[in-house]
């Protein structure tokens, strides 16, 4: 399949594309420092660089967008008809390298949430996302995956 915009237009549509400060990450950031939560943005020293780094709560808070990061069942996780292997190769090697972060921050000791980009799309699922992912910082649960289709679950 051919691509439907030239090279220079793709080039600059992906280019465009942000890999910190994006709007379901700061939508998030500003609902939970209006809880009272304080964080550092993009540690350097915390294995991942995480999105959201809360040190007293031990905690490590991810922002993933749905496509990049494969959100599995998700409408937003498609796959590009063009270059179909390539796509398949970088999706693999993002879920590869998530789920290594993951699992290393875990082990020594970090607490792990991951908020969806499809849960933070409205502002009432900001919101909710925003409550659990605050009960979560104050239980003394592990880790915390939170995607729309959770927020439907829990009644949010």
């Amino acid at each position: 399949m051919v691509d439907i915009v030239d090279k220079v237009t793709r080039s600059r549509m992906m280019a465009g594309i942000r890999g910190r400060n994006t709007k379901p990450e700061r939508v998030l950031r500003l609902a939970l420092h209006a809880r009272g939560f304080r964080y550092r943005l993009h540690a350097k020293n915390v294995t991942g660089r995480p999105d959201l780094v809360l040190p007293k709560y031990r905690a490590a808070v991810f922002v993933h967008g749905c496509f990049w990061h494969r959100h599995e069942g998700c409408r937003y996780a498609t796959t590009p008809a063009t270059r179909q292997e390539f796509w398949q190769a970088k999706f693999s090697a993002n879920v590869a390298r998530d789920i290594a972060v993951r699992d290393s921050l875990l082990e020594s000791g970090w607490r792990v949430a991951t908020a969806w980009e499809c849960a933070l799309r409205k502002p009432e699922q900001v919101e909710a996302v925003a409550n659990l992912l605050a009960k979560w910082l104050r239980s003394e649960m592990a880790d915390i995956e939170i995607g729309e289709r959770d927020l439907m679950s829990r009644g949010s």
